[in-house]
């Protein structure tokens, strides 16, 4: 049996977590968990798992929790709070894996507590690897510690590497579906609304992952966090458009042989992946042929998805760059959200701080954190003057 601490346990990943957790009783039990401040499914699912301890984001959001369970009669948990609290939740003794799926950089200090503590972790946030994967990934060899992606397009990659030695890959490819304007004419741009941005053509997901799907950021992160867990340089890491979404990454060797993955569009397989791995086991989970009838493959256009080409500029920069191309996003998708700023100022404002960014490779989370809070200032600063 795996013990298990979920650090986003009430967003998708964690909930989809659960799913496999529940499917599987007597595999996996769910020792600690870190909610956020969803104190209502927090409480919902310290009703269904007793986890011997959880936390939540603040102080006020603890003290509602630990008087909703005294209420309901639920005792011997322990409620704790903030960053520490997450720490904590993450490297309890007994854990064997660590899901972390906290969004953005909120998780990092835990992930990082994580690695040193010796746990294997499935990664399902992009942020940690992209942000600090320099520091996190040497850690991770330094302690023998396995790094497991659970992002669909890593987690297919990690399943293609297993046909091959390292040495024998010659490039990586991460598909892409080109999101909602991969057709649209490029003068319609500048008119592009925050209701067309989140409607993704294959994938229900959070708003921010949702916009930088549409300008395809999030596919700039991916090429990062690919460089970092595959130890492969930016050239080797190629996209492709493939709007059907069906192969959701292939592996090229150098004798050209091309290896990819296909499964159902369901994030419970990756992370049934990750937990029992390098077993597989039987699930549920079963893939319609039928989704063959059609594959089309086309390359990115980089005039069209701008943010591409400046993760590509970030990947080969290292450091601080990839630090601020995350922050700088987060802070103008923010802004496009709440009608600040139109679609097509996001990628010119991470231009603009990208070409402020010092040429500096943090060599602590405290460093890394640090770097963030100074693009995200920039970013403001960027988005103040226009």
């Amino acid at each position: 049996m795996k013990h298990l601490a979920i650090l986003g346990s009430t967003g998708s990943i964690g909930q989809s977590t659960l799913r496999i957790v529940e499917s599987y009783p007597g595999s996996f039990r769910v020792v600690s968990l870190a909610a956020g401040r969803n104190v209502e499914t927090a409480f919902e699912q310290c009703q269904r798992w007793h986890p011997r301890v959880i936390s939540v984001a603040d102080e006020p959001l603890a003290d509602e929790l630990r008087a909703r369970l005294k209420a309901a009669g639920i005792s011997g948990m322990e409620v704790v709070h903030g960053p520490a609290g997450t720490v904590h939740v993450a490297t309890l003794t007994e854990i064997d894996f660590v899901v972390s799926a906290i969004v953005g950089v909120a998780g990092l200090e835990a992930t990082y507590a994580a690695v040193v503590a010796g746990k294997t972790v499935g990664l399902a946030n992009k942020e940690c690897l992209v942000a600090a994967g320099e520091i996190l990934i040497a850690e991770a060899r330094r302690r023998n510690v396995r790094l497991l992606p659970i992002d669909s397009e890593h987690n297919a990659i990690h399943q293609c590497m297993r046909g091959g030695a390292p040495q024998e890959v010659r490039s990586i490819w991460l598909t892409a579906s080109g999101g909602p304007f991969r057709t649209m004419p490029l003068e319609q741009f500048a008119s592009i609304s925050i209701e067309q941005a989140l409607k993704h053509p294959t994938w229900v997901m959070g708003q921010r992952i949702t916009i930088d799907s549409a300008t395809m950021l999030n596919k700039g992160l991916e090429i990062i966090e690919a460089c970092r867990l595959f130890d492969l340089p930016p050239s080797a890491v190629k996209v492709t458009i493939h709007p059907q979404s069906t192969i959701h990454s292939l592996v090229e060797f150098v004798d050209g042989s091309i290896l990819a993955q296909l499964s159902v569009t369901d994030m419970r397989l990756p992370i049934l992946y990750a937990l029992t791995y390098p077993e597989r086991i039987v699930s549920d989970l079963t893939f319609d042929m039928a989704a063959l009838a059609q594959l089309d493959f086309s390359p990115p256009d980089f005039k069209r998805f701008p943010c591409l080409r400046l993760a590509y500029e970030a990947a080969e920069l290292g450091g601080e760059h990839c630090i601020a191309l995350n922050a700088s996003d987060e802070i103008a998708v923010e802004a496009f959200l709440t009608g600040r700023i139109p679609f097509v100022s996001i990628p010119r404002t991470i231009e603009a701080v990208l070409q402020q960014t010092p040429h500096r490779h943090p060599e602590t989370i405290a460093e890394v954190l640090e770097a963030d809070a100074r693009a995200r200032a920039t970013a403001r600063n960027v988005l103040a003057l226009r």
